[in-house]
């Protein structure tokens, strides 16, 4: 099994808030938080895009650690 694909499928090579972190990329970091906030209803900040993806060891986005009820 690839070490990217989340527990839920997500594929985290994709994912966006993946890529930010691994590329310490503040401009995606913005512009993720932004649609995701839009997207969802809540306040995303740039400082909550940070996961290195779900099954791999480090940071995790504020849903993914602790709201995602498949995880």
């Amino acid at each position: 099994m690839k070490k990217y694909i989340a527990y839920c499928g997500l594929d985290c090579e994709t994912c966006e808030a993946r890529l930010a972190t691994a590329n310490n990329d503040e401009a995606l970091r913005r512009e993720v938080a932004k649609k995701w906030s839009e997207l969802n209803g809540v306040q995303i900040t740039p400082e909550m895009i940070n996961c290195n993806g779900c099954r791999i060891d480090g940071v995790k986005s504020p849903y993914c650690s602790s709201l995602c009820p498949i995880r």
